[in-house]
Formats: structure tokens, C-alpha cells, sequence
């Protein structure tokens, strides 16, 4: 599989996961932004995780650089104070119609590891979700993802 970076571009829904910074229920709504950008001479994607907290609006700034050249493997390092974090993650599916994908990252000093499913919308439909099963099951992976709620609860 071979990704064009651009194919990555714009925002991204955290449907499912098994990260307990999601998990936890403290943070709610979040998205994974990425924009094109070169950094160094070397192109990658500057990645804004976005979500809310107590119903404020926050993020977490980093940059991913390409670690394969199939574009499916990344290394993110944090910006500011977050600098001197990193975390290598992949992807490990990209639908072909590039709605959805399966992200895998690494176990850092700080984070397990773990997997998300990611989508161009807030839900997944029930095709995607039985897309994703069947993607897991093909690629052997035995994971309990929890659904992340992407609207409000209010009616």
C-alpha cells in the first residue's frame, strides 16, 4: 500500500479506540488534522490533534515525519514544550475509497500502545464498521476498540 500524502490531508474522526486518553471520558470529540509541510527539506504532515476538555476547545501540536516510502509510517515529535516527545505510529489500512483508516502507534515512555480507527466523518456506518472488523481480522489483530462518541449527548 502506497499513500499520497495529500490523500492524508484535512480532518480526521477518532471513531474507535483503545487509548485510554480517549478512554477515560475527560476528553471528548477528538480529530486528527493534518496539513502538508515541509520542515528541514524533508516534506510530512504538521498534526494537530484536536478535542475538548471540560468544554474547552484544545490541541496537541506536533509534526510527523516519513519513515517509510510507502507513506504509512510516521514519526511524530511534539512542538514547544513537547519537543522532546516523540511516538512512531502507521498506517496499517486506508480504505480505498479513503474514508476510513486503521492507525497502530507505539508504545511510548507515556503511552501504550493501541489503535484508533479514524474517518472523514463524525460516525462510522455500519458497513465501515464491518469493514473494520474484517480488516482487523485480516491482519490477525485481536483489539477490544471502544466507539468514541463524536456528538453531543443533548438532544
Amino acid at each position: 500500500m502506497k499513500i499520497e500524502l495529500q490523500e492524508l490531508e484535512g480532518r480526521w474522526y477518532i471513531n474507535q479506540s483503545n487509548f485510554p486518553m480517549w478512554l477515560k471520558g475527560d476528553k471528548t470529540k477528538p480529530t486528527l488534522n493534518y496539513t502538508l509541510q515541509e520542515k528541514g527539506g524533508k516534506k510530512g504532515l504538521l498534526d494537530a490533534v484536536e478535542y475538548e476538555q471540560n468544554g474547552k476547545a484544545k490541541s496537541i501540536q506536533g509534526f510527523d515525519s516519513i519513515l517509510d516510502a510507502h507513506n504509512t509510517k510516521f514519526l511524530w515529535r511534539g512542538k514547544g514544550l513537547l519537543s522532546l516527545l516523540t511516538s512512531e505510529w502507521s498506517i496499517l489500512h486506508l480504505a480505498p475509497s479513503q474514508e476510513w483508516a486503521l492507525i497502530y502507534f507505539k508504545k511510548t515512555l507515556f503511552t501504550p500502545k493501541g489503535y484508533d480507527v479514524i474517518s472523514r466523518s463524525k460516525t462510522l456506518s455500519t458497513e465501515q464498521i464491518q469493514a473494520v472488523d474484517q480488516q482487523l481480522k485480516n491482519l490477525g489483530i485481536q483489539v477490544d476498540l471502544q466507539v468514541i462518541k463524536q456528538e453531543n449527548n443533548k438532544t
